[in-house]
């Protein structure tokens, strides 16, 4: 291949197959043989010269081998696929094919052909040897380790996996079992983290000949650092021994080691992960040129010894040299394939000095290395054109941090203007910025000291968790501790949703679910646990991701992004990606969430465009903006509360709120405010929520700003838009900050010449200062800031993630946040405020649009939908003048709703089948049969189900406006309401609460009389089990003491009383 000239790109019409394809075989279906076969269909398209088999050796198709280690967890070969096998299935047989579990044992130069160990003959053109390695073992341990049953184990493929777990789960049974492993490279590392896994162990030690851990990429101290920290987590290291002989029990089961220096130690399992061995058998029996230490010998083309033999990966030797990292084998395989394919019509690509920068983290310990990083002590292997200015030599400049447990060592040319690589150990975050520095290989801008003294706390991003105890409370609904999560997670509760379930954090009023989040993140971090930013089951991709996505595919509809980017195209979603669809498609396109294909993705409160309370009712909030109101439209309100008899409380974003609306008196409560002036004020979504403001220089001696009045455009301004959760804002004034703009997703503060931008602030139960954007922005330049601020923020943020842990999660902090928004660093800033103008030109009032298209027919604002007849499920109970629900049970329904037998069953005609309409985004309505409320749903894929409507957590008959989901398996459940308790709608069981469950019956659809059929026991029989009366909430249940009777008895307060002028006891 070296003897090829550059050619000339050719004109696309001068482009034509060849009258007889090539035939090239590739030996391997490893990462790098798939990597090649990728590449070069992906090159050969236009030529479509080759016609490529790839042989594998292993019974799998190609996996990461990479991730090895996570195999312990999942046991499922299908998540280390690095193609799933629709990719094999509907390859293009005449372009390519592929044989897995037959071995290629023998290649005959001569007539150009491979035989295989099933005798199967495959002629070649070009043949690519990708053969891989061994893992390397001692001698005389070779036989057992091939028995693989008597406790003696490499660590290199999947079956070299399943019978070390085979061989723990058979023979493992004593706790005080002791796992060995030899080795103190990656591989080891790797292993001691898998064997630390499986939880049979109780103890596990890493022995190896060199003086510390990683020796072929750390220097003595940063190994001996990262050997502290893996001690720390109950792994020992033992540096300076190796192995001598293995001792065997009589049922020829491993029991003991003897080590080089003579002494004897228990062991029941060894793993040795001491290096591998370049697979050139192959290479060696067909005459090849192989290295003196192994390899089949190729040039900067991958060429061998015979032209038309390449070699890539780990089996080729190149200037002598072997790799064992997927990076040079990745740039291998690019050259090869681009060679193959363009090397006649442009210059060849050659294989250069790889990138064998490492960056990961072992057992939960960052460790980078990059550039020559031992350039320092056996001497540089670059150097500039002008050395003779800088030196011949190098030198280290070192961070040594014993108290947080920090090493980091930078290497620069004698004179300091070069950086040549570097270790970092404890702490890599600035790995990305120094490896950059280290390829460019260009005199540095900055001062050597710059780049190593600094903050040393990583890339938490203000995450902060860590810094809690143990005892701090996370959820206060269950008294839920910190300490009490993180067991947990080191117990396997290793999702959010296990957690949920084992904890029981998080599942009552969900304000502890992002720190929930956080905690879990840190902890799987410390285990050295990836942590996945999927949204859910049913996608692959982060909030963020799926929103650019359909934002340039331009999907509308919840089908047709499940049918695109979902694991399941035909799955009807669940509660977390269908209220995030929902909101990224209302979002982009302003659709309104009444419309019947998309009500049934919203929560139920976007769902019924009010605050879902604990009685079933809702509450109301029309906007109001800066908290400016007329007496006329005080008044009005007034009115509208007093005709329903509506508890009403003034909010702290300055607004009023009206509680106890009904389902079926929302319509009626919006038109009588819709007259009287007011607009939703949206209080039910994760969009803004309202812009508080002081009085300012409208009335304020102090004020040197107007604050009403910039805080009446901003919510004019950014009302209605759907954000990954709420946004608040506020403007104050002057510095004195009565509207608490530093508490805010976005403040102002009005100074001389302008006013101060704030963002990323936030109350709650995790507080967080806003920080500084921009100060003395001048009033037209306010919202063109604000528009691209938030703009990145519903592109970029997580799922229910505030601004201010978005923006401690940003990688580069509020400075990164300045160059995008300020400075314009990626170039977008125009793009944001144009796409912001786009969003807010399609708002209109939500309230207003549903009663103009309100459909009399439909049954969503009545409470039953076969019946006009309502019901309380919460007695009322009036207390300082207004009307308010009696208090929750302290116990929730543990009857075993899901076994109870009934005496018989008939269908029963229910409602008709208009009133349960099939979308794709699923519907459910009530139904009252005799005293009983039922909840009926239907899933996109027109599946009809029945259960009782009362959540047996809080006894809250509510089920009907939960969201119809599907789990990973395809099961249909519920998802209350109330705190998210999840019900199978086939068995009743609750998948996140076993103690709970509910009542479910058969339903289906007679289209030929277009009704709805559920098959009920005798209505007498079913009150007596489920009936309202029985289950609702009593004052005398509940309220046998009164909350504050002791204090009311103490200290003789009067309680004011709504309605009469003197107080009253």
């Amino acid at each position: 291949m070296s003897d090829l000239k550059p050619g000339i790109p050719p004109n696309p019409e001068d482009i034509h197959p060849p009258s007889q394809k090539l035939s090239i075989v590739v030996v391997g279906l490893g990462m790098v043989g798939f990597s090649f076969l990728q590449k070069i269909l992906d090159l050969d398209q236009e030529q479509n010269k080759y016609i490529i088999t790839v042989i594998g050796e292993e019974r799998y198709l190609a996996y990461n081998r990479v991730k090895l280690t996570d195999y312990f967890l999942h046991r499922n070969v299908n998540e280390l696929l690095l193609s799933d096998k629709e990719f094999y299935e509907k390859r293009d047989s005449k372009k390519w094919g592929y044989f897995v579990d037959d071995a290629v044992v023998s290649i005959n130069r001569k007539s150009k052909t491979v035989t295989t160990a099933s005798d199967r003959v495959v002629k070649y053109d070009k043949l690519v040897l990708a053969t891989g390695s061994d893992a390397r073992a001692p001698g005389d341990v070779h036989d057992k380790i091939k028995a693989k049953n008597m406790g003696c184990y490499v660590y290199r493929t999947i079956d070299d996996l399943n019978q070390l777990i085979h061989y723990t789960e058979q023979n493992i049974n004593d706790d005080k079992a002791h796992a060995i492993i030899v080795g103190g490279g990656l591989l080891a590392l790797e292993a001691a983290k898998a064997v630390m896994d499986l939880g049979k162990f109780d103890s596990i030690k890493i022995v190896q000949l060199d003086g510390w851990l990683m020796g072929r990429q750390l220097d003595k101290r940063g190994g001996k650092l990262l050997e502290k920290k893996i001690s720390k987590m109950g792994i020992k290291v033992e540096c300076g021994l190796t192995t001598k002989s293995l001792i065997f029990d009589d049922d020829g089961h491993l029991s003991a080691v003897e080590y080089s220096n003579g002494t004897k130690e228990r062991c029941d399992l060894i793993c040795f992960a001491i290096g591998i061995v370049p697979r050139d058998n192959l290479a060696r029996s067909c005459g090849l040129d192989v290295g003196s230490r192994g390899g089949v010998m190729v040039d900067n083309y991958m060429q061998t010894s015979d032209p038309d033999i390449y070699a890539i990966g780990e089996c080729a030797a190149w200037k002598g040299r072997t790799y064992g990292l997927i990076a040079p084998g990745y740039a291998m395989a690019d050259v090869l394939s681009f060679n193959l394919t363009q090397g006649e019509m442009h210059s060849l690509k050659a294989f250069s000095e790889p990138d064998t920068n490492t960056r990961l983290k072992l057992l939960g310990v960052d460790v980078a290395a990059f550039g020559d990083y031992f350039a320092d002590t056996e001497g540089p292997k670059w150097l500039p054109k002008d050395c003779h200015k800088c030196g011949k030599g190098a030198r280290a400049l070192i961070y040594d941090n014993p108290i947080d447990e920090v090493y980091q060592k930078l290497i620069f040319t004698e004179d300091g203007r070069y950086l040549l690589g570097g270790i970092l150990v404890g702490d890599n975050s600035k790995y990305p910025l120094l490896s950059a520095l280290t390829k460019k290989r260009k005199p540095l801008a900055q001062e050597p000291g710059e780049l190593i003294i600094g903050k040393q706390s990583g890339d938490d991003s203000g995450n902060g968790v860590d810094a809690l105890p143990d005892e701090a409370q996370i959820c206060s609904c269950n008294n839920i501790s910190k300490g009490q999560i993180v067991q947990a997670i080191k117990n396997g509760s290793t999702t959010l949703e296990l957690i949920k379930k084992n904890t029981k954090a998080g599942t009552a009023c969900g304000g502890c679910v992002p720190t929930l989040k956080l905690i879990l993140e840190s902890e799987l971090k410390k285990m050295g646990k990836e942590v996945s930013t999927d949204l859910c089951v049913h996608f692959k991709y982060s909030r963020s991701d799926l929103f650019s996505i359909i934002m340039v595919k331009r999907y509308k509809t919840f089908g047709e992004v499940m049918e695109n980017l979902g694991t399941t195209p035909d799955s009807s979603g669940c509660e977390i990606c269908k209220p995030t669809i929902g909101s990224i498609l209302s979002t982009l396109y302003g659709r309104h969430l009444m419309e019947k294909e998309f009500q049934g993705l919203q929560e139920t409160n976007d769902r019924y465009l009010g605050n879902l309370q604990r009685n079933g009712t809702y509450s109301v909030v029309p906007r109001m903006s800066a908290g400016e109101i007329t007496p006329e439209k005080l008044i009005s309100i007034g009115k509208v509360a007093k005709k329903y008899d509506l508890y009403t409380k003034i909010t702290g974003g300055q607004r009023v709120d009206l509680f106890e609306v009904k389902k079926q008196d929302l319509l009626k409560v919006w038109e009588d405010l819709h007259k009287a002036g007011f607009e939703s004020g949206q209080a039910y979504g994760k969009t803004l929520r309202n812009v508080k403001s002081c009085v300012g220089s409208t009335w304020c001696r102090y004020g040197i700003g107007d604050s009403v009045g910039l805080a009446i455009r901003l919510e004019q301004r950014y009302r209605g838009i759907r954000s990954p959760h709420k946004i608040k804002g506020g403007v104050s004034g002057c510095v004195r900050d009565c509207a608490e703009y530093h508490s805010k997703d976005f403040g102002l503060c009005a100074v001389q010449g302008g006013f101060d931008i704030y963002v990323g602030g936030n109350g709650g139960m995790k507080p967080a200062a806003a920080q500084l954007l921009a100060s003395k922005v001048k009033p037209d330049m306010v919202i063109r800031i604000l528009d691209r601020y938030l703009m990145f923020y519903l592109r970029t943020a997580d799922r229910l993630q505030r601004t201010a842990r978005w923006l401690e999660k940003l990688d580069g902090g509020i400075d990164y946040l300045k160059s995008v928004i300020i400075q314009d660093k990626l170039g977008i800033a125009e793009e944001l405020e144009k796409q912001m103008q786009d969003i807010v030109s399609h708002y209109f009032d939500e309230w207003g649009r549903t009663l103009k298209e309100k459909d009399s027919e439909a049954p969503l604002f009545k409470q039953f939908a076969n019946t006009d007849e309502n019901q309380e499920s919460v007695e009322m109970v009036y207390e300082r003048g207004q009307r308010r629900p009696a208090l929750w049970a302290d116990e929730p329904a543990k009857m075993r709703f899901n076994e109870i037998k009934w005496s018989s069953s008939h269908w029963k005609k229910v409602v008709k089948s208009s009133s349960l309409p099939h979308t794709d985004a699923g519907s459910s309505v009530d139904l009252l049969i005799g005293d009983t409320q039922l909840a009926l749903f239907r899933n996109r894929q027109g599946k009809i189900f029945c259960s009782q409507n009362m959540c047996a957590h809080k006894r809250a008959f509510v089920l009907s406006r939960g969201i119809s989901s599907q789990d990973d398996a395809g099961n249909d459940y519920i998802s209350c309401p109330m705190h998210k308790r999840n019900y199978l709608l086939t068995n009743g069981a609750c998948k996140n609460d076993p103690a709970l469950s509910i009542a479910t019956f058969d339903a289906k659809e007679n289209k030929d009389d277009g009704y709805i059929y559920v098959k009920l026991p005798p209505t007498t029989e079913l009150d007596e089990v489920l009936g309202t009366k029985k289950w609702m909430i009593y004052s005398k249940e509940t309220e046998k003491k009164k909350r504050f009777n002791v204090i009311d008895q103490r200290y003789k307060m009067p309680i004011p009383v709504r309605g009469k002028r003197d107080c009253e006891w």
